[in-house]
């Protein structure tokens, strides 16, 4: 991936209030395809009221009790997808919403539009920034008002409002938490993520990878020889420069190593002496571990066997792979998990 920079201006008080009509026509456009079904929908709530928003507003009632529901995997769907996602299925994702939402905005004659863009983001509390990733885009519509202009409505937020409020991470998690959501291991990474010392880490990697991507790789031929000019070198070129970096960066890099080693020697063999002492006492139950099987399959499969330590195991397993892995030991979690090991089931 080549990193890219650019600079955008943004005019969020520009006027709106006017729609020529060569701007109008193609916002009315609708295939030739829908159904009179689809059509019928959308002429009744025009035929209730010849007031746009209350139109709009019947359209979102529309998708609020209709029994629609959010889903990131809703299959594909036939020839009349419009038709069967608005009367039968009612399952699909933002985009689903946004594009039936505009097309029966059209149908009843109000201009409509889909918007794609990202919806979220996460701040860096290290590198001060907004990360924004492909998994938070999101599409939503802008609706055409005579007293108003363009406005935003997003049909998304009546069929998923954490979708929309809360962000993508605390939506799946939410999901998964009450069963919505069979991607467990994604989610726990998520949750994951979000732990103090994981979000630290994280947070420092993203801001030497952006420090990389703005200071490095954007450091052309005019900003390197103002650099050397400005600490008394000119003359010398770049690959005096990346010399002197990849030193410095191996020795940074030799350092955080050993320091790593020496800190986590001790607390990964405590560590793992307590997850072997959990399986003893699964195994004593009738939940073995299989050679091959991780921490998170286990526990999977152990809390179908025990049901009633079910919320134990989960957390000892969660515990263990978040302690297994940090680049340094968290007194508090390790203390919290040689508890719950302790008191599993008391089995010794």
């Amino acid at each position: 991936r080549q990193p890219r920079r650019y600079e955008v201006t943004s005019y969020p008080e520009i006027p709106n209030n006017r729609l020529h009509s060569r701007e109008r026509e193609p916002l009315l456009q609708v295939p030739a395809s829908i159904s009179p079904r689809a059509r019928a929908l959308a002429q009744s709530w025009k035929g209730e009221t010849a007031e746009p928003r209350e139109v709009v507003k019947k359209a979102l009632e529309f998708f609020h009790t209709q029994g629609f529901q959010y889903s990131f995997s809703p299959g594909e769907y036939g020839k009349n997808d419009l038709d069967e996602f608005l009367f039968h299925r009612r399952l699909g994702f933002c985009e689903h919403y946004a594009a039936s939402f505009a097309t029966l905005m059209r149908l009843a004659g109000i201009p409509a539009r889909v918007v794609t863009g990202y919806l979220g983001g996460e701040y860096n509390e290290i590198g001060h920034f907004f990360l924004v990733r492909q998994a938070d885009a999101h599409a939503w519509c802008e609706v055409w008002f005579p007293d108003s202009g363009w406005e935003r409505v997003d049909p998304t937020a009546v069929v998923a409002p954490d979708r929309v409020n809360l962000g993508l991470n605390f939506f799946l998690e939410r999901r998964a938490a009450t069963g919505q959501l069979d991607n467990t291991q994604g989610v726990f990474a998520r949750q994951l993520a979000r732990w103090p010392i994981f979000d630290r880490a994280r947070f420092g990697w993203q801001t030497l990878s952006y420090a990389w991507d703005t200071r490095v790789l954007s450091f052309d031929g005019d900003e390197q020889a103002s650099f050397f000019a400005s600490v008394g070198m000119a003359g010398h070129g770049p690959i005096f420069f990346i010399v002197g970096s990849l030193a410095f960066a191996i020795a940074l890099l030799t350092l955080y190593a050993g320091w790593t080693h020496l800190r986590t020697r001790p607390h990964g063999n405590r560590v793992k002496i307590m997850y072997e002492t959990f399986c003893r006492k699964a195994a004593r139950l009738g939940a073995s571990r299989n050679p091959s099987e991780g921490p998170l399959d286990f526990s999977l499969r152990a809390r179908r066997l025990l049901p009633n330590e079910s919320e134990r195991i989960w957390r000892i397993a969660n515990t263990y792979i978040a302690l297994r892995y940090a680049p340094a030991p968290d007194p508090m979690m390790l203390e919290q998990f040689a508890k719950e090991v302790n008191a599993f089931v008391h089995a010794s």
